[in-house]
């Protein structure tokens, strides 16, 4: 039994008591019968009235927590539809009072979740609405007053985000270009004119609206300025030429020239200024001084025929350069004249420098191929022999590689200019191989001499027996040694002849044939002298059959060691 249902027994308990006790009170006093009744009746009435309050209080409370239970089933599935949440699902079995508890605090959680939701949705708002006005792009697409969804706040945070991401980007970009505007307006001495350039220079950066617009107007007005700035700087870098090649010509002090040197690196307004009054007052000076200048330009243009390789017609072709009458438009001439030289050269640069190149590398391997044949070099102690061989052999093969590459720009260069490209009058690649062909046959040439030579001693050597010799350990055969003397009966008697041995008659063969002796007046008598007598046929027929005999260890070996006849004695003459 529940403890409600006890306690309400014992209330009845106490009220049949309590009666009880007033009819023993009402009999001890005497009082009759229809009073009694009476006042019983008012007992009654009055516990009834108790009770009919006390139910009516009770029963109020069960309608007003009926009411509160349907006003937070409407409120809950409100919620439940505003957040995007799943229905709520009430449990079974629970008394009416549970059940509006249970769903009086879901609604207390769904009712915190939107409040939350909005107060996030204000301020995201608010960030887009400051990053339009900043940007001047459209605002995000969103209602403004409904609960929105946690995934339409996820996108709007991205959104923000990127919004912010693009702020910052074109914010750097504003910041850059504002000082390099402002470094362009310093270097021409400009100042803000239109409002849109006040805003930029004069004004807040926070303030300036990075529309796209606005970064792309930004951007033209830099282009234009350092369009201008570039025009400035050209036209300064004109002037310093100008007077560059002025003050050469016309032999300005060096003091007067460092006292300009200020203008001479930056490119501002007032730079400009100073170099066109420069400019203006050396051009008076130089019509002061004209036979000095045309003299000073003829002196350039010479260096530049040299360095273009200009024949001697085309030089003739420019009859100012000859003419004695120094008037401003002789200048004038000399003026278009060197610089239509020193354009060419620069557009041909690389070639002519090639040539020259090439020259000069000719020059060294000449150089080099004739110390390679000097004697002398051997006696070198610092290893100079050593160097000159790499360097000889190093041009060797980067001779013909450059060759190679001035052909390829030679073709170039002819087809442009519609005629030959001439070094000293005449065609370079014909000239260089007629080098190569004239080195060639210099170099034969001399090995030719160095054979005849050789063999012009080997046949004086046998016939005179000049030659001077190291002592070898061989010995030939009908030789006797040197500072001795047969003893005994078979010793030879001075001025007595003897028969040459016949192995040595036979190695003799040929050398016999050139010398005659004259039984009748005793005398040697030879043919022919040896430079009538040696001649290239005696030598080799051709120079393969010379070349093949070189290459000849034993013949050549058999040469060198050949005894030589001997000298006649007077004996032997008689």
């Amino acid at each position: 039994m529940r403890k409600s249902e006890v306690l309400a027994a014992e209330s009845v308990a106490c009220l049949n008591k309590a009666l009880c006790h007033l009819k023993d009170i009402w009999e001890e006093i005497g009082i009759p019968e229809d009073q009694r009744l009476q006042r019983t009746n008012v007992v009654k009435n009055h516990i009834q009235g108790m009770l009919d309050m006390m139910i009516a209080e009770e029963e109020s409370l069960k309608k007003r927590l009926i009411s509160s239970l349907e006003t937070c089933r409407k409120e809950l599935e409100t919620l439940t539809l505003e957040l995007q949440f799943p229905p709520f699902e009430e449990e079974k079995g629970n008394s009416m009072l549970q059940q509006e508890k249970d769903i009086r605090t879901r609604v207390e959680i769904l009712v915190k979740e939107r409040s939350q939701r909005m107060q996030q949705l204000k301020a995201l708002v608010e960030q887009d609405q400051d990053l339009s006005d900043i940007l001047c792009s459209q605002a995000y697409a969103i209602t403004p007053n409904c609960v929105p969804s946690m995934e339409q706040l996820d996108s709007f945070r991205r959104h923000i985000s990127n919004q912010m991401a693009e702020k910052g980007r074109r914010r750097a970009e504003f910041v850059d270009v504002k000082r390099q505007i402002i470094l362009c307006m310093e270097d021409l001495d400009q100042l803000p004119e239109t409002s849109f350039e006040k805003d930029i220079v004069c004004e807040d950066e926070d303030a300036f609206c990075l529309s796209r617009e606005n970064i792309t107007s930004l951007k033209l007005l830099l282009c234009q300025l350092e369009a201008r700035k570039a025009e400035n700087e050209a036209v300064c870098e004109s002037h310093r030429e100008k007077i560059q090649e002025l003050w050469s010509r016309l032999q300005v002090p060096q003091e007067e020239r460092e006292a300009f040197s200020e203008h001479m690196v930056t490119s501002k307004k007032r730079n400009l200024e100073a170099l066109q009054a420069e400019v203006q007052r050396l051009e008076e000076i130089k019509l002061r001084n004209i036979v000095n200048v045309i003299e000073a330009i003829r002196s350039e243009i010479a260096v530049l025929w040299e360095k273009c390789f200009f024949s001697t017609d085309q030089r003739q072709a420019f009859l100012a350069y000859f003419s004695e009458e120094f008037t401003e438009e002789l200048l004038s001439l000399h003026e278009a004249e060197i610089l239509h030289l020193k354009r060419h050269y620069e557009e041909h640069q690389e070639l002519f420098e090639g040539v020259h190149r090439w020259e000069n590398s000719w020059r060294l391997f000449l150089e080099l191929e004739k110390k390679a044949t000097d004697p002398s070099r051997f006696t070198n102690r610092g290893g100079n022999l050593l160097k000159e061989e790499k360097q000889r052999s190093e041009l060797h093969k980067s001779l013909p590689k450059l060759e190679k590459k001035l052909k390829a720009q030679i073709d170039v260069w002819e087809l442009e200019q519609g005629r030959e490209f001439l070094v000293h009058e005449q065609k370079f690649l014909p000239f260089v191989e007629e080098q190569w062909e004239l080195h060639r046959i210099e170099k034969e040439r001399e090995k030719l001499e160095r054979h005849l030579k050789k063999n012009k001693q080997t046949e004086e050597d046998m016939l005179y027996g000049t030659s001077v010799r190291t002592p070898t350990k061989r010995r030939f055969l009908g030789t006797a040694t040197p500072g001795k003397t047969r003893k005994g009966p078979g010793a030879r008697t001075p001025g007595r002849s003897r028969a040459p041995h016949g192995g040595l008659q036979e190695r003799q063969k040929e050398n016999i044939a050139q010398v005659n002796v004259s039984p009748l007046c005793g005398g040697l008598r030879t043919t022919a002298s040896p430079q009538r007598t040696i001649s290239i046929h005696s030598v080799a027929s051709t120079y393969s059959e010379f070349a093949k005999d070189l290459s000849n260890p034993e013949s050549i070996q058999s040469r060198e060691i050949s005894p030589r006849p001997p000298t006649p004695n007077a004996s032997q003459l008689s």
